[in-house]
């Protein structure tokens, strides 16, 4: 899938307007305007794909290929103790930028932040969520 013209990201990869840590043809990565930590950086496929959802498998795996490689550079480079990776994606997410892209931001003991939920969902489901979905996973399950 090509690039859209009005996707952020899309004008960023073509127009060259980021401050790039990496780009390559499967996956890139860049710094936000406005980072939560030293080196917070974005991964991003390079093709447009709007979220996990229609991202093909092979597209997907490159981009966490990177999201790993770049956490061991934040790790040995930065001296990083881990990295929180986050992620939204589809409608009710907080999707901000629909263009599938993942958070790396780096974390240190007592920097002073939290990226994990303080809250719990209000959302109700039918019968035993684990079971519905690991039921569908084996495919012996009911198609809602």
């Amino acid at each position: 899938m090509g690039g859209t013209m009005d996707c952020t990201f899309c004008h960023l990869i073509r127009d060259d307007a980021a401050r790039w840590v990496v780009r390559g043809p499967e996956a890139s990565a860049f710094a936000p305007l406005d980072p939560l930590a030293p080196g917070h950086t974005l991964v991003v496929p390079t093709s447009h794909w709007a979220d996990v959802f229609d991202t093909p498998p092979e597209v997907l795996a490159h981009t966490m290929a990177l999201v790993q490689r770049l956490a061991g550079m934040m790790r040995t480079v930065l001296g990083a103790g881990g990295v929180n990776i986050l992620n939204a994606s589809g409608p009710g997410s907080e999707q901000s930028v629909p263009h599938l892209h993942f958070h790396v931001v780096p974390r240190w003991p007592d920097d002073g932040f939290s990226t994990w939920p303080a809250e719990r969902s209000r959302q109700r489901v039918v019968g035993d969520p684990v079971s519905r979905l690991a039921d569908a996973m084996a495919g012996t399950g009911k198609r809602a």
